[in-house]
């Protein structure tokens, strides 16, 4: 028992470093952008913009939502199955829930893309704006996710114009209470 009371005795003070000095939201922490693409650990803290597009918050997000127009992309991977699950196991993949409307394509913010890959998405943007390439595009995934920094990166260089990168995606769009739907990826995914 008494080599319990020394560690009994921190608590109060472990708990009180805790309260008074939270972690900062991950998306909120700075990272510097890099100067080509991200190519791996998709799922960490990202820049606070993408040099040459708008970086949207949620408020602008919904408000460019609302008003129409733009072409959104959901880049953010598709569940795949668990490795060693048992042949013929039933297996249910979170659907993925996203801003409605949106094309979602799935493994198009990766740093590198193989050649199929890569006409499948330039395909899917010129589909999606007819062509126009001042037309306003928004890329996002999840906050913390540097698959649509990357997507957005792309499409810059591709030449578009009006590109829109929304940072906190649809962990923003749901703690903010607004509508969600099913996605299905984009047809034609290599």
């Amino acid at each position: 028992m008494r080599h319990l009371l020394p560690a009994l005795a921190l608590w109060p003070l472990l708990l009180a470093l805790t309260v008074a000095s939270p972690a900062a939201p991950a998306q909120t922490q700075m990272v510097p952008a890099p100067e080509g693409f991200r190519m791996g650990d998709y799922r960490a803290p990202t820049p606070a913009e993408l040099p040459g597009a708008a970086t949207l918050d949620t408020p602008g997000a919904a408000a460019l939502w609302q008003q129409g127009g733009a072409a959104w992309f959901d880049v953010l991977p598709a569940a795949r199955r668990p490795e060693g699950l048992p042949e013929g196991s039933l297996w249910r993949p979170t659907p993925r829930l996203g801003v409605p409307g949106s094309l979602w394509l799935p493994e198009a913010g990766r740093g590198s893309l193989d050649p199929a890959l890569e006409s499948w998405f330039r395909g899917a943007l010129d589909r999606a704006t007819g062509g126009d390439r001042g037309r306003p595009v928004v890329f996002y995934c999840r906050a913390d996710c540097w698959m649509s920094w990357n997507a957005a990166r792309r499409a810059l260089g591709w030449g578009w114009r009006d590109v829109r990168w929304y940072r906190d995606g649809t962990d923003g769009w749901e703690a903010a209470g607004l509508p969600t739907e099913v996605l299905q990826p984009a047809p034609g995914m290599p």
